[in-house]
């Protein structure tokens, strides 16, 4: 049960969830620390895949699909969720460069009505419930063939004509022109400065997948100019070569710009699950080293993000494709122990895998991993209840924190201050806490030590109290401890309490 009272969230905690660890000892002096994993969903908007259910729809009812989604991922014990926020250099946020998209409004550039900021907006709704907001980016799509209504006046395609090459049904900026790198770097750190996200994500879109003619063939990326330009200036990569190293800069550049802005921003990538057929040995598919000029092996080696989300979206007994192998080859490259979090094909179980394949994958990726993301969204968030089912009552029974970046910052937050207070009836207990650390709580972490086991309980990082309420099959709890979380993932030494009469 949820009460609000004067603003703060004050929770009721029974004791009908299971521990991670049972303990026999009446007092503990200590807690374990709580799980750890990832756990995430990708929220397309492009073609109005998942957010919003259409285009044009009001203000009220986008808010409120959002936080319906929301809410299921909370409810699922999911901790984060990726919302595309630049599917086509166009906005799901206010923004003086690049206009509203289409798919939020039904007109490119044309502003919700009412007015508001659904980033912003997005940003509040999933920290207050516990969840990091991560916003996703499409660096290089510029238009794409769903799009119903013309660019507007202030799309990157009306202002800067030059910068775009049309690619089968395409539209694209050409990696290969500094100037459109420069663009999409601004216009990204522009949402770092201005919103309180937790992450940047790309996905697997820099050079676009290949297009084919009407016969069959492949078409060349049309990208003569920049390429000649180079050439003229006495570069000396081959053409292939020089594409990677596009991608390759821009990488490193932005991964360094988003540091300066906000260290704790994590910057993650999801690229295409095989970097090149035959790495493993009997792995087979498109070569993405190739056809999309993605050196994703170079960009892990040398930690260029702080997660790394390769797309395994083929079945466990794949044997082209096997979901453990893939995983396993990419742990191996890992060597600057960044994040591991592989994207998951959960939207397979709405069309021939059984909810168990998702599961048996999530269970696999634990001994390799620490953590994963669903594709997508309506998979795991939507109508379809056989996968959010399974997910409950299998792998995602008790909550978890997200794993701490020791590379961005190693200092531990202080420690909180927390108090008791028993209620005269002697059936409750309410349990305050605060910090006086200069930067605010991402998240709280409750454990309580009840019947001779620990219960560990997340709160969001604006959350001060909760209360504990006896019930016939539990008392109270004997010992509380409080921890802060930070930004960082890091958390803080524990403020430990033993409850009144102990």
């Amino acid at each position: 049960m949820v009460f609000w009272k004067t603003g703060i969230l004050a929770v009721v905690l029974a004791f009908a969830a299971c521990s991670w660890r049972q303990r026999s000892d009446a007092f503990a002096a200590s807690p374990p620390p709580p799980p750890r994993e990832f756990r995430g969903t990708w929220i397309a908007t492009v073609s109005n895949i998942d957010w919003p259910s259409k285009p044009g729809l009001s203000t009220d009812a986008q808010k409120s699909e959002l936080i319906q989604l929301l809410d299921r991922a909370k409810n699922l014990k999911l901790n984060a969720v990726i919302l595309q926020v630049r599917p086509a250099c166009d906005a799901f946020y206010v923004s003086t460069i690049e206009p509203w998209s289409e798919y939020l409004t039904g007109r490119q550039g044309l502003a919700p009505d009412p007015g508001y900021d659904p980033l912003e907006f997005a940003v509040a709704a999933a920290h207050s419930r516990g969840l990091e907001l991560h916003a996703w980016f499409n660096p290089f799509r510029a238009g794409h063939p769903s799009a119903k209504s013309p660019a507007s006046s202030n799309h990157v395609s009306r202002r800067y004509p030059k910068l775009i090459k049309k690619y089968g049904s395409y539209l694209w900026l050409d990696p290969g022109e500094q100037v459109a790198q420069d663009y999409s770097t601004t216009v990204i750190l522009d949402v770092v400065k201005r919103y309180d996200i937790d992450g940047v994500h790309l996905d697997d879109y820099f050079y676009p997948y290949q297009a084919a003619n009407a016969k069959g063939g492949l078409i060349d990326f049309p990208d003569d100019a920049s390429w000649d330009r180079y050439r003229a200036a006495h570069g000396t990569l081959e053409r292939n070569d020089w594409r990677r190293e596009n991608v390759n800069r821009f990488i490193r550049n932005l991964y360094s710009r988003i540091k300066k802005e906000k260290r704790w921003v994590k910057f993650g990538i999801s690229p295409f699950g095989i970097w090149r057929p035959g790495n493993p040995p009997k792995i087979a598919g498109l070569d993405a080293y190739d056809h999309l000029y993605a050196d994703s092996r170079k960009w892990i080696l040398n930690g260029w993000a702080d997660y790394f989300s390769p797309q395994l979206y083929w079945p466990i007994d794949s044997p082209g494709q096997s979901f453990p192998l893939l995983l396993d080859w990419w742990e191996a490259q890992n060597k600057q122990a960044r994040h591991l979090w592989p994207g998951l094909n959960s939207h397979k179980t709405t069309e021939n895998w059984a909810p168990t394949e998702i599961v048996n994958q999530v269970t696999t990726g634990r001994a390799r991993s620490t953590g994963h993301i669903h594709w997508n969204g309506s998979s795991v968030l939507g109508t379809h209840e056989p996968l959010r089912s399974a997910l409950n009552q299998t792998v995602y029974t008790r909550q978890a924190l997200i794993p701490a970046s020791p590379w961005l910052d190693k200092r531990l937050p202080p420690k909180p201050k927390a108090y008791l207070e028993e209620r005269p009836d002697g059936r409750s207990l309410k349990v305050r806490w605060e910090t006086k650390a200069t930067d605010p709580a991402a998240l709280w972490v409750l454990q309580s030590h009840q019947s001779g086991r620990w219960f560990t309980h997340i709160f969001p990082g604006a959350q001060t109290a909760a209360i504990f309420e006896a019930k016939p099959s539990a008392s109270l709890p004997d010992t509380v401890a409080v921890s802060l979380v930070n930004r960082y993932g890091t958390l803080s030494p524990i403020a430990l309490l033993a409850t009144p009469g102990k």
